[in-house]
């Protein structure tokens, strides 16, 4: 019963009829507003998200310092292996690995005995040969002149006596009273009394005047020759003594006093050739640098270099360029040129073979155009970058590229100074523009 009338209040209460295009109109609004939001999600909101992702950077004018890197290593500026002159026995050695010398300083003797024996020798054989000449150009002796001199008298006194017999004869034998055969006696006698006298003149002429030229030349000779002996082995005496060719240190030992040491290529490092030295020697450090050709051109001479070795972490040492390859070096295809640079190290830290990273300060770039490196990009073989533009897509501009430093590059012509460039590139952007002859 209460049913039926809950039922029939129900029928008076109901809903009047809507018209079709009202109804119609009802359900479209709200598939349009679910539309117009779907498509703003999907299609607005990620173009403005990508708009605003889109970095960019101003250009700008500063200066840049250019710097080259290369790689290197420790190495000293000479290098030899001290040995003797001439093959011997190592007398004493004075020095040992790690020694700092001055050049000319004695590092080891070698024996000389033999050396000195025959030096004493020479010397005798030189005072021989002087006290000859001083014979020869002092001539006889006041006692051999006046003996020379005596010995002419007699002889003159025994032609005198001879010429007296001969007359007396002379006269006999007109008067018959002597032979023929005696008068000839008398005169041969007269004849070699002259012979005799005139002998003794000039043995008394050469006494007065001495020996001939040619004699003293010749014992001048003999000294020379000695001379010369005693010389040669006093100087190989000299070569017993080693010394240091240059200031440096004593890198390695090859011999001990007794061992026998022979002479050896003075930069050589093969084993049989060291081993036979007394030490090598090292003078003070340098670095080697490998420049890359590309940057071989930014090096001169005295060029201020900083270094940094990897066995000292976060210490630096300075530098000057001093000498520059003429001849490049390919390794791995790779075209390099060895640059020398000197090196400031009042510690000794620095050792023979340590790697080290070189920065050359190559000089500075004032007030010039620059932009960030990675704005720059490739379109149609053509270097450029990107302008952000107020009002539609970025436009490529075709630039001229100079000196790069870090993250910066130089701009030799392109661009004004005034422009935003790209440095992030969304879809659509990395187009070629038609100022550049793209669409």
């Amino acid at each position: 019963m209460s049913i039926s009338l809950n039922l029939k209040k129900l029928k008076r209460f109901s809903l009047p009829k809507l018209n079709p295009w009202l109804l119609g109109l009802l359900v479209l609004i709200p598939l349009g507003g679910i539309s117009y939001i779907a498509y703003n999600q999907l299609v607005i909101v990620p173009q403005q998200q990508a708009k605003n992702k889109v970095q960019t950077a101003t250009v700008e004018r500063s200066n840049l310092t250019i710097t080259v890197s290369a790689n290197g290593t420790v190495q000293p500026e000479r290098s030899v292996n001290v040995s003797p002159k001439t093959s011997g026995i190592l007398k004493q050695l004075l020095v040992k690995e790690g020694d700092s010398v001055k050049a000319g300083q004695i590092l080891a003797y070698m024996d000389d005995t033999n050396l000195q024996g025959q030096l004493g020798q020479s010397q005798g054989n030189l005072a021989a040969a002087a006290a000859n000449l001083q014979k020869v150009i002092g001539g006889n002796r006041q006692q051999a002149t006046a003996q020379a001199n005596a010995k002419l008298q007699d002889s003159q006194f025994a032609l005198r006596l001879t010429q007296n017999d001969l007359q007396r004869n002379r006269l006999l034998a007109q008067s018959g009273a002597i032979s023929r055969q005696a008068l000839d006696t008398a005169l041969t006698a007269r004849d070699r009394a002259q012979a005799q006298v005139k002998q003794d003149q000039e043995a008394l002429a050469l006494s007065q005047a001495g020996a001939q030229q040619e004699d003293i030349d010749q014992a001048r000779g003999q000294v020379a020759a000695a001379q010369g002996a005693m010389q040669m082995i006093q100087t190989n005496l000299n070569d017993m003594v080693i010394r240091a060719p240059f200031s440096g240190v004593v890198s390695r030992k090859f011999a001990d006093p007794g061992a026998f040491v022979t002479p050896t290529t003075a930069g050589s490092a093969v084993t049989s050739a060291s081993s036979s030295s007394i030490l090598s020697l090292a003078s003070m450090n340098q670095i080697v640098a490998q420049v890359a050709e590309a940057n071989i051109s930014q090096i001169r001479m005295g060029l201020a270099a900083t270094i940094q070795a990897d066995s000292y972490s976060g210490k630096t040492f300075t530098g000057q360029v001093v000498q520059i390859a003429t001849q490049s070096v390919v390794v791995q295809n790779v075209t390099s040129f060895e640059v020398k640079t000197s090196v400031l190290d009042p510690e000794h830290l620095l050792r023979s073979g340590m790697n080290v990273n070189v920065t050359f300060n190559a000089g500075e770039l004032n007030n010039v155009l620059v932009v960030p490196t990675g704005a720059i990009v490739q379109q149609d073989s053509a270097q450029g970058v990107f302008v952000a533009q107020d009002k539609g897509d970025p436009v490529f501009m075709p630039i001229v590229v100079g000196t790069t430093v870090n993250d910066k590059t130089e701009v030799k012509s392109g661009l004004t100074g005034t422009e935003q460039v790209l440095l992030s590139f969304p879809p659509g952007t990395r187009k070629v523009s038609k100022l550049n002859g793209g669409s």
